[in-house]
């Protein structure tokens, strides 16, 4: 019974997940998770731009915006802000096709700082298209990337 009830909890097959530790201290890295002015610059994948509609940073608070593909397709995005705990903690729901729910982790390592990106879809099926038509596993690790990119070049004009 015991063993039914772990498989049942296990999510596994319906995520996506990447760590990345940033050379940056945790504020920084915050920042520029939580402002629209510094999303814009690196959130999406490789080729993609961003125009923020609403960003209400509090929990309830809606986060809407387009990405815009480098082929000239736009893709909607609905989000809500479930929960907020500054510096450590961001969580929303992506209301738009495909549904699934993000958290966001922050945890201060010295100077730098470990983030988890963690996406939980609601079925395996759902996962699995996303990654299929959206390239979504090759696009969160590009968007990780774009970030730390964007976090060093900060530093480095900070210098």
């Amino acid at each position: 019974m015991q063993r039914e009830k772990e498989h049942a909890n296990d999510t596994s097959n319906r995520e996506l997940k990447i760590t990345r530790l940033f050379n940056a201290p945790i504020n920084l890295v915050w920042e520029v998770w939580t402002r629209p002015e510094h999303i814009e610059n690196w959130y999406g994948p490789n080729g993609f731009t961003l125009t923020t509609h609403k960003m209400n940073f509090k929990t309830a608070g809606e986060w809407e915006f387009i990405m815009h593909g480098p082929d000239c397709t736009d893709y909607l995005n609905k989000n809500i802000f479930v929960e907020i705990s500054e510096p450590n903690k961001i969580v929303y729901d992506h209301l738009e096709d495909p549904i699934h729910r993000t958290t966001v982790t922050f945890e201060e390592q010295g100077n730098k700082t470990l983030m988890n990106f963690h996406m939980l879809f609601e079925s395996s099926a759902l996962k699995e298209e996303t990654v299929k038509i959206y390239k979504a596993d090759e696009g969160l690790i590009q968007t990780v990337s774009r970030l730390d990119h964007y976090v060093s070049r900060i530093l480095s004009l900070q210098k």
